[in-house]
């Protein structure tokens, strides 16, 4: 560690390392269960015969907690600390996920995502506690290699998640789906009891998991830490009174709620979206996989690239113009090209949440808690557009649906070329 970190870094080298890594497996954690919601969603819609607007409802279940929950998780973070704050996360989570026992067992939608709501309330509280956490452990200057490293951790998780839970749910789909045709009402009743069943081994060990990183959490030597105060605040930023008044902010918001509307079409939609083209079930079934995939290479790409030869600006920039054309190009050419674009839109994605952060909260002095907050508010957008998205679908056809894409990925492009460095509305 250089002598500048260690100015900055309290911490001892053992423990600033054990504490990165404490943090990043909660990164993998919560990175495995959101992306499993792209195995969920044709599982349930299977399951509990529903439509894909219905069961696109995994996904608004899940994401619209962080904007429930986003203030909330800030009181009780400062009523409990970072540290009791991450543990209090992984225990509400696993609240959620033991309630997928009751749901399957009696087979009922709304349960399933009643769990699904709380498992997000749990991840908001831990997001809230470890992102900045991750930035004040050490010094500001390593603060984006450490954010990519656990973007990373969380992304790899996404990848192998899905074929983890596909393979104790969804291992026979295709054959499934086929019998469920020459099936007589009753029949057909207690073959999807018995599939909605499959859910309850794997969300058991996944309660048990969380209960115990909780709980190790908690008696780790995980530090806790101070956040940093605030200085040099811009005499502009002194004579605004509201929030709202900072327009690179707001308009910041909204491009991160465009952009996470995007990013979880991409990553949970792709596997409906390929059984809705004739793809089998068993292929089908790897797709969240490879979109994640293709973020993990943006990640890597970003920690190369980023600021030797890019700067964020300019990667925004980039990522906005292969999302106009990856979606573009994915609504007009044949279905297995088509797949093969939207699951490329994770590199399309991967650098643009660590890049509207810094842009949306530069120079708020005083107001950048407020700003943070609303920034987790705008993860709404992952439970909005996917219902967007599978309302068309229901109205057109799957393929006609990504048109929902085209106008995030424009706001974003105009983010990073005008509107970040607006300082009023005037």
């Amino acid at each position: 560690m250089t002598n500048t970190e260690q100015s900055r870094n309290p911490l001892s080298r053992k423990d600033y390392i054990l504490s990165i890594t404490i943090i990043g497996a909660l990164f993998f954690i919560f990175g495995f269960v959101t992306w499993l919601n792209g195995i969920l969603i044709p599982y349930l819609q299977i399951a509990c015969e529903l439509t894909t607007f219905q069961a696109l409802f995994v996904a608004f279940a899940f994401y619209i907690s962080y904007t429930v929950m986003a203030l909330p998780s800030s009181w009780v973070l400062k009523k409990t600390g970072f540290k009791n704050g991450m543990m209090v996360g992984l225990l509400v989570m696993a609240v959620g996920t033991l309630l997928f026992v009751p749901a399957a067992m009696i087979r009922t939608y709304p349960l399933f995502l009643l769990g699904l709501f709380i498992m997000g309330t749990g991840l908001a509280v831990l997001q809230t506690a470890s992102n900045p956490y991750i930035t004040i452990i050490g010094p500001m200057e390593s603060a984006a290699k450490r954010i990519s490293i656990m973007g990373i951790c969380n992304k790899v998780a996404g990848a192998v998640a899905p074929l983890i839970l596909a393979y104790f749910i969804l291992n026979d789909g295709d054959a499934f789906v086929e019998s469920l045709k020459t099936m007589d009402e009753t029949a057909k009743i207690v073959a999807l009891d018995g599939l909605a069943t499959r859910v309850i081994a794997p969300y058991i060990v996944m309660s048990v998991i969380l209960v115990i990183l909780g709980l190790a959490v908690r008696f780790s030597p995980l530090p806790e830490i101070e956040d940093e105060p605030e200085e040099n605040i811009d005499i502009i930023v002194s004579s605004k009174k509201y929030i709202v008044q900072f327009p690179h902010l707001m308009l910041g918001v909204l491009a991160l709620f465009l952009y996470v509307g995007a990013e979880v079409i991409a990553g949970d939609t792709i596997i409906r979206y390929g059984i809705s083209l004739g793809i089998p079930i068993s292929s089908a079934k790897v797709f969240t996989s490879l979109t994640l995939a293709a973020m993990i290479v943006g990640y890597v790409l970003g920690i190369f690239l980023i600021p030797r030869f890019l700067n964020q600006r300019t990667a925004l920039k980039i990522s906005a113009i292969l999302g106009i054309v990856f979606s573009i190009a994915a609504i007009y050419t044949p279905p297995k090209v088509s797949v093969t674009l939207i699951a490329l839109l994770g590199l399309a994605n991967a650098l643009v949440w660590p890049a509207i952060w810094p842009l949306a909260l530069h120079n708020l002095g005083k107001f950048i808690k407020s700003g943070s907050a609303l920034l987790i508010m705008a993860i709404a957008g992952g439970a909005i557009l996917p219902l967007a998205w599978g309302q068309l679908s229901d109205m057109f056809n799957s393929q006609m649906a990504y048109w929902v894409l085209i106008p995030c990925y424009v706001v974003i492009f105009l983010f990073a070329t005008r509107w970040y460095k607006l300082k009023s509305w005037s």
